[in-house]
């Protein structure tokens, strides 16, 4: 899940809370009852932080035989980011890696210079209906840093940390949050915590942040009075603290953001670069077989696109 094709986000409507910057609506793709919804890059916003990409997987219920089976295929000048709520995925790349991320799980894979990966549901999976939701996200490489050696790092649930306190429960996955820090090492400063609320319960997100978003995944949020349902991204202007606070039923959220890049990135199909030549290169190294292939996926890949 990698990339999922399906049309840019849309810019939301205007809205009251001064705080906001953006405000976006994810458009939604249907791939056969699997629905994933793509919040950045928009053609208003395309990085909060070093978060180039950000989707949506679920929430699914797949019936027994049904699966996922994302093809191998390549990425160059980022990090993916896999982070699950429910069920199995079984990540294969190029370094030889294969590990199943499950809920609360991390998968950080660099691509720098260039890796192959798929991702698929895992056998044990599908022979019985199960579910499927999570983030998957892209974290696009800093200047100096986008030929890095590609790399891959699994950190399970108990590795990374939690916290709970008057209403207020959560996990963080990348960088910090609140006094409370992932050992996951990133390239630059990042924010990535997934966030739950009580009924009425309130939770801040200080002004340190250069870039930070939230988006809402159930439940509503309450920012200066102003009210924001699901599959509603938030994106904050700099040097205010925000204090996010739960509706009457609650709220999960997603909090992400970061230290902004120096320079402006392209982005196509899955590929990441500072330099419009080097995406050029890559789209011809795929076409023409010249990256590594996945061991024990080498049977399928998936092809350059036309367009």
């Amino acid at each position: 899940m990698s990339f999922f094709p399906g049309p840019d986000p849309v810019a939301g409507d205007s809205a009251a809370c001064n705080a906001l910057e953006n405000l976006i609506i994810p458009r939604t793709s249907d791939l056969g009852g699997f629905e994933v919804r793509r919040a950045l890059p928009t053609a208003k916003r395309r990085l909060v932080g070093p978060f180039i990409f950000f989707d949506r997987m679920g929430p699914a219920l797949f019936r027994a035989g049904d699966a996922i089976d994302v093809r191998p295929h390549p990425h160059i000048g980022l990090s993916t980011v896999t982070y699950l709520f429910d069920g199995e995925i079984k990540h294969r790349d190029s370094l030889g890696t294969e590990m199943v991320i499950r809920p609360g799980d991390l998968n950080l894979m660099t691509a720098g210079r260039g890796i192959v990966h798929s991702e698929r549901s895992p056998e044990n999976v599908r022979g019985h209906p199960h579910g499927l939701s999570g983030l998957q996200t892209w974290l696009a490489l800093p200047d100096g840093q986008e030929e890095v050696d590609p790399a891959f790092v699994h950190a399970t649930r108990d590795k990374l940390p939690v916290f709970e306190d008057n209403g207020i429960s959560g996990r963080v996955i990348i960088g910090h949050y609140e006094g409370h820090r992932s050992p996951v090492k990133v390239a630059t400063d990042t924010l990535y915590t997934d966030l739950t609320l009580s009924p009425g319960a309130s939770a801040p997100l200080a002004a340190d942040w250069e870039e930070r978003a939230v988006y809402v995944l159930s439940g509503e949020l309450d920012v200066a009075g102003d009210l924001f349902g699901p599959d509603r991204l938030l994106v904050f202007r700099p040097g205010d603290a925000i204090t996010l606070k739960a509706g009457a039923e609650g709220c999960h959220v997603a909090l992400f953001g970061g230290a902004a890049l120096g320079s402006k990135r392209y982005i196509w199909w899955n590929f990441v670069s500072s330099s419009k030549e080097r995406i050029e290169q890559a789209k011809e190294e795929w076409r023409t077989g010249r990256f590594d292939i996945v061991p024990g996926d080498e049977e399928e890949f998936i092809p350059l696109p036309e367009n």
